[in-house]
């Protein structure tokens, strides 16, 4: 499906819909006449045959206690080994409410209040929120950044993991907001130096299906032949790649039984939900039949991408854009043209766009904002033109 025919056939207007990102405006920016690219979701349908799933499970019409249906588990395992060689097992695998509540799990059953949890900034800003609020201390390694494009830096990790005694690291790949999509080199070093200092790791791989640059995606249950499995859990979901957020279903991957065990109790113990039947519905047949759908997202992406960056950077060349090689989230350095204390009333009172904005992410996000490009291109057309001239009239001030 070429992003023309995905675009007839799937973009919607979610106005008025009790859509977070188009109808709680007035609540989260104060303002309510802003056009939104904040909210890491889509202006597009799910796909045509997750629609049809799920209104043949409605004509059923009860909705009482389910399990999770046995196909489901054939439908995703064959999505990953398919795509990206990663192997999995059934038992490897249970389900819960979303990522970030799960991390919130693992930060608890691995750790004790009080211990050490790394994160690596800027970085989605619940990790940081997930730490503080289960009592444990948060420990912060910047990504090292070059003209825009991030790596780890495994010097300064390895350093603070000794002196603050870190006992978990939350790590995300592919990286929001940066786009990194992590070599199979990068994450060896990194999962190397967390096993010889014994540090768990947590992987949210939730955006590991957008995948818009010419890096593969390699999950962390696949380095060095699944060397490091048991020292790692993996957290993804269907929400990001095919637009379900509101299901609340999420996967949760624990190769390592012992972990398991230790999960499973502090599931039973906390009464969390065993995710969403609808969810697994709808996600069981975008697994097998989404392809198509989602080649066309990335092209869609990819296009808005590329029109971005080339309309800023051709008004002011200096402004910075990241590689996006994974999510359909771009991380602009707006610093060069505006001041870091002005980039708020540039973007958000002037320009009249909702966007996420790069402190958010950690002191290594200043001056930057990331932005949304999983809309139609004419959405993302009106949001450059307003961006281009806001900052004209900053700097001409």
């Amino acid at each position: 499906m070429n992003k023309n025919e995905f675009l007839s056939e799937y973009a919607v207007d979610r106005r008025n819909t009790c859509c977070v990102k188009w109808d709680d405006l007035k609540e989260s920016f104060g303002e309510d006449d802003l056009l939104p690219f904040w909210v890491a979701d889509m202006e597009f349908k799910i796909p045509e045959q997750a629609q049809k799933a799920l209104e043949e499970r409605i004509r059923h019409g009860v909705f009482g206690y389910s399990l999770t249906p046995e196909g489901y588990y054939e439908a995703y395992m064959n999505w990953q080994e398919k795509r990206y060689g990663t192997e999995l097992h059934q038992e490897w695998i249970r389900f819960g409410s979303g990522v970030v509540q799960s991390i919130s799990a693992f930060v608890q059953i691995l750790t004790q209040p009080g211990d050490a949890v790394m994160i690596l900034q800027p970085v989605y800003n619940p990790f940081a929120e997930v730490v503080k609020n289960t009592g444990r201390r948060l420990v912060v390694s910047e990504l090292k950044n070059s003209s825009e494009t991030y790596s780890l830096d495994l010097v300064d990790m390895e350093q603070k993991i000794d002196e603050e005694d870190v006992k978990l690291l939350i790590f995300c790949s592919p990286h929001n907001p940066v786009g990194r999509v992590w070599s199979a080199e990068e994450l060896e070093e990194m999962l190397e130096l967390c096993k010889n200092r014994h540090v768990r790791v947590i992987f949210d791989e939730i955006h590991h299906d957008l995948i818009v640059g010419k890096r593969p995606f390699v999950s962390g249950l696949s380095v060095r032949d699944g060397y490091y499995r048991d020292n790692l859990v993996v957290l993804d979901s269907a929400s990001k790649t095919f637009n379900m957020a509101a299901f609340d279903n999420s996967h949760v991957i624990v190769p390592n039984p012992q972990i398991m065990r230790k999960y499973d109790r502090f599931v039973e113990m906390q009464k969390i939900p065993d995710g969403n039947l609808l969810g697994k519905v709808a996600g069981e047949a975008a697994y097998r039949s989404g392809e198509e759908w989602l080649n066309g997202l990335l092209e869609v992406v990819r296009t808005n991408y590329e029109y971005v960056r080339e309309q800023l950077q051709s008004a002011f060349p200096e402004i910075g854009c990241s590689e996006l090689e994974g999510t359909y989230l771009m991380w602009i350095n707006l610093e060069p043209v505006v001041s870091d204390a002005d980039v708020e009333d540039v973007i958000k009172r002037d320009a009249k766009l909702a966007v996420d904005f790069g402190d958010w992410f950690g002191k290594g996000g200043a001056g930057h904002i990331r932005f949304n490009l999983a809309t139609t291109p004419e959405n993302v057309r009106k949001a450059t033109e307003a961006m281009i001239s806001a900052i004209g009239r900053y700097k001409r001030q």
